[in-house]
């Protein structure tokens, strides 16, 4: 589900992609990567870093809003150690 802060960072991603990959990275080594990727040309910059966005909100509807830490690459783990189910496929049920 798309929150606004969502919608913000890909107005941010759209102007200028790396300050979008320092909201969500930190300053880390995406943020180096993304900064070269939008010298070398604006396009790969911007694809960087609206990846680095689906993959954070990817890890929102996984582990909740706060639930989990950055580990690079576009990696994300919980915090706390509880186990979470893969989504279920097409016509699988649920029973946790």
């Amino acid at each position: 589900m798309v929150k606004s802060s969502d919608v913000i960072l890909i107005l941010v991603a759209i102007i200028f992609p790396p300050a979008a990959a320092a909201f969500v990275t930190g300053c880390s080594c995406d943020l180096l990567i993304n900064i070269c990727l939008t010298i070398l040309g604006y396009f790969p910059g911007h694809i960087h870093a609206f990846w680095l966005i689906y993959k954070k909100m990817q890890a929102e509807e996984r582990y909740g809003h706060g639930g989990f830490i950055y580990n690079g690459s576009g990696q994300y783990q919980p915090i706390n150690n509880r186990t979470y189910p893969a989504s279920p496929g097409y016509g699988a049920v649920y029973q946790g």
